[in-house]
């Protein structure tokens, strides 16, 4: 892995360049071994929380850890197209718009002690806003390239705070072309509903139960492509002990081996539908 600017991070996805870099903020990572028409993002997945910050935040590490998404980084890491954050949602929100992005409160709580400052939220306006010009960089090669792409936007969820059964997963698509795309999505259902993983739970796969699909990064790829599917896929915290933190890695790599194997068969059946050859 190196350190590059958003510039060059770019430039090398313009130029079709294999590469695997943190940008140089440290703020979200993009790793391409080759360009397929697919490419997985982990918005949630950062952790990372600005020193500057700690004194004013009301939530503590462990809510912080609650609410984010972790492990999905990791989740998505064989594959051969990953985005991943790094940085804390509770700094700034990749999966809302810009004008939101910033809590002011979070899950019913007051985040800051006192409101940030412009410049904390400038900076953080402008870590969303690169992150999203190299989004857009990758869906401009990826049609280009092949016509069309999708996109597996990974996510967790908390499943113990409903009080009801629900899904170890849910698919959302409330924001894409339903019409267009049911067979992919149909079949990305039964791929998930039928996996086996080492969890007392019987793995089960739902479509718009406990999110429907409406998130800025689903709703951002999908406004700015042609002809790319964005899958909004939930796994609920089954491979973690959500009241201590404690992961449970064996979950964790059964999942990462198991995507890196679906994705891509899903994948290459969405291809050989819509792909459009070049001329």
């Amino acid at each position: 892995m190196i350190k590059l600017s958003i510039r060059e991070i770019i430039t090398r996805i313009e130029n079709q360049e294999s590469f695997h870099a943190v940008a140089e903020d440290y703020s979200f990572s993009i790793k391409i071994e080759d360009y397929v028409p697919y490419a997985c993002a982990a918005v949630h997945d950062g952790h990372h929380f600005s020193k500057d910050l700690w004194d004013n935040c009301l939530h503590t590490e462990y809510d912080r850890w609650y609410e984010e998404d972790p492990g999905t980084g990791q989740m998505i890491s064989g594959l051969p197209i990953t985005l991943i954050a790094h940085d804390s949602r509770f700094e700034y929100d990749l999966n809302r718009a810009p004008e939101t992005a910033i809590y002011d409160t979070a899950w019913g709580k007051t985040l800051w002690k006192k409101p940030l400052s412009q410049e904390k939220k400038d900076r953080a306006h402008r870590k969303h806003d690169n992150f999203y010009k190299v989004v857009l960089s990758l869906i401009v090669k990826l049609e280009e390239l092949f016509g069309s792409s999708v996109f597996y936007d990974m996510h967790s969820y908390n499943w113990k705070r409903w009080d009801r059964e629900v899904p170890v997963f849910n698919i959302g698509t409330t924001n894409v072309d339903e019409e267009k795309y049911r067979a992919e999505i149909t079949q990305w259902q039964d791929i998930l509903d039928d996996v086996q993983l080492p969890i007392e739970q019987k793995v089960h796969c739902t479509i718009n139960d406990v999110f429907k699909g409406n998130g800025y990064f689903l709703k951002y790829v999908t406004n700015n492509s042609l002809n790319t599917l964005v899958l909004a896929t939930e796994i609920s915290k089954i491979y973690a002990d959500e009241t201590t933190g404690r992961i449970f890695p064996e979950v964790v790599t059964t999942v990462q081996d198991l995507l890196k194997y679906y994705i891509k068969a899903h994948a290459h059946r969405f291809y050989d539908r819509y792909h459009t050859p070049k001329i």
